[in-house]
């Protein structure tokens, strides 16, 4: 896979550039732009990369305005220090959102997603891309129990949880099944209209969020049914996203 990192914070391109390579080694990296300027005039001089992780805030401009200069031909994954853009870069049509420090699991489950919306896809655009996002979230999970294989569909499923380091689906029954994937692989399969991170233990189905509660420092905690052993708190920091998946719904 051939990445352009769009990045003006040195540090930040590094690190960036530090976990791609630890996530998958085969990525080749074509370079590294600090500017909306540079970034127009490489775009228009080489071949586009098959994805760009772009910062939004750089220091002559808005990465918007890159988009808006240039026929982008891959799909983008933003990487910003602030949450406020969110709508904005969906707009645009982004694979991904990305809040920094970025974590390794969060870029990771980032470009799982990528992948999975690219298979079965030789020539993929922007637009074609996401047109058909749709289509390729996971409908079912194929857990083992024992000696025994259970398909589980996700329309009847109430929320994802880890515990002790496992994670596990828990169905509108209220019947718990572990599952042999991280939350951070889970949420890269999840249509997002549809199920919110809620913090690093909860992934939850809005069908399941019986009542919300305001709780001190901007946080808001929440009452899933079947009911859970685990604080289902959203904290201050994705509060104000939790708030507009709200609002979409």
């Amino acid at each position: 896979m051939k990445a352009l990192i769009i990045e003006d914070e040195k540090p930040a391109a590094r690190r960036i550039t530090k976990l791609l390579l630890e996530v998958d080694p085969t990525i080749e990296i074509l370079g590294t732009l600090e500017s909306v300027e540079a970034s127009v005039q490489w775009l228009s001089r080489n071949p586009h990369p098959q994805i760009m992780f772009m910062d939004i805030q750089l220091a002559d401009g808005s990465s918007f305005e890159i988009l808006k200069k240039s026929d982008i031909s891959c799909p983008v994954i933003f990487i910003t220090a602030y949450d406020e853009y969110d709508i904005d870069a969906f707009k645009v049509n982004s694979v991904d959102y990305l809040l920094k420090p970025v974590k390794k699991e969060e870029l990771e489950a980032a470009i799982l997603k990528f992948r999975n919306l690219q298979h079965n896809y030789s020539t993929l655009g922007i637009e074609s891309l996401l047109s058909s996002a749709g289509k390729k979230y996971k409908d079912r999970f194929v857990i083992k129990l024992g000696n025994k294989i259970k398909s589980i569909l996700v329309k009847d499923i109430a929320y994802f949880f880890s515990k002790d380091k496992l994670s596990f689906i828990c169905d509108n029954e209220g019947k718990n099944s572990p599952i042999d994937l991280s939350l951070d692989k889970i949420e890269a399969l999840l249509d997002p209209a549809d199920f919110f991170r809620i913090n690093r233990q909860i992934i939850a189905n809005a069908k399941a969020i019986k009542d919300i509660h305001t709780a001190s420092k901007s946080r808001i905690v929440l009452v899933l049914d079947p009911q859970l052993s685990i604080e289902a708190i959203v904290s201050s920091e994705r509060s104000s996203l939790f708030k507009k998946w709200l609002k979409k719904e």
